[in-house]
């Protein structure tokens, strides 16, 4: 018997898995440890590299394509993606 699973669910997980990703590579980045979690202001500079990296323009980001991207950068394209993604399964569902 095949189980249901909730494709939704799966990805929203996934975008949170990346957003806590990000968040390490900002303070590997900047030297602190998360060893024990994530800090509030960690957290906090996670945001906001998420919110500045959907504000930039397609053309910017375009951009990127043709020189080689580091690791934060990785982690922000592919959290974009999940967010689209989870846009669609939204769209999907209201229509």
């Amino acid at each position: 018997m095949a189980r249901y699973t909730d494709e939704l669910a799966a990805i929203v997980t996934y975008e949170q898995e990346l957003r806590r990703r990000i968040g390490e590579r900002l303070a590997l980045e900047r030297g602190e440890s998360t060893r024990d979690g994530l800090s509030e202001e960690q957290v906090a500079l996670a945001e906001a590299a998420i919110l500045a990296w959907q504000q930039q323009g397609e053309e910017e980001q375009d951009l990127h394509a043709f020189r080689a991207m580091g690791p934060l950068q990785e982690l922000l394209v592919e959290h974009r993606a999940a967010l689209d993604r989870i846009d669609d399964i939204h769209d999907r569902r209201l229509s």
